[in-house]
Parts: C-alpha cells; structure tokens; sequence
C-alpha cells in the first residue's frame, strides 16, 4: 500500500483547529461521529473529490483518485475536525508504519489539546 500524507489536507485541518473549529471527544466516539456514506457522496455530488480529499490525511496511489479507497484517514465531519478522529488515525497510521501521517496527526492532537 502506497499511502502518503495529504499536504493539502494536513494544511486544512491545521487552519481548522486554528480557527476553532473542533470537537473535542473521546477516544472512541468516532464510530458515531464519523460521516455516513450518504454524507460522504452528498459532498462529493455537493462539491467534488478535491473537496472530499481535504478531510483526509492520507491518500493512495494504488486507487484512482476518484475513488474512496483513494484516501485514508478522515480527521473530520466535513464541518469540524474531531478529536476522536485524530487519535484514532494516529494509532491506525503507527500500526501500519505510516510515520509521516502519524507525525502530522500528533501536531494536531498537540494543538487541539494545548487550548
């Protein structure tokens, strides 16, 4: 699997976080707070894939970039970023060796938690 961090993503979500816009929830909420796959093909039908690449951290060139198994590690409702969200990208991404999304995903819990 050829996953990489989403520059443009890890960009959004930064200014995001700046910005306030987070929901600070346990650990294990995102399971409820995730987006539906009917939330996610609205955006997609609503905006477009560059749109929907913005709320992912990772993504993989093994899959078209109009696909979802495109991108990898959602850090968000498409409105906020979620703190469960973060936490649970950064152990998946330390699971599977991906240092560079790991680090980028332990900025953001570090800026989430420091207000």
């Amino acid at each position: 699997m050829a996953v990489k961090l989403n520059d443009t993503a890890f960009r959004h979500a930064k200014k995001l976080v700046q910005d306030g816009k987070v929901v600070k929830d346990e650990r294990d909420d995102w399971s409820e707070h995730a987006p539906s796959a009917d939330d996610e093909n609205k955006l997609i039908t609503n905006k477009d894939w560059s749109e929907y690449s913005k709320w992912h951290l990772g993504v993989d060139d093994e899959h078209p970039d109009d696909t979802k198994g495109h991108y990898k590690f959602p850090f968000g409702d498409f409105r906020k970023v979620h703190r469960c969200a973060i936490i649970s990208g950064e152990s998946r991404a330390g699971q599977y060796d991906h240092d560079d999304i790991r680090e980028a995903l332990r900025k953001l819990l570090d800026s989430i938690d420091a207000d």
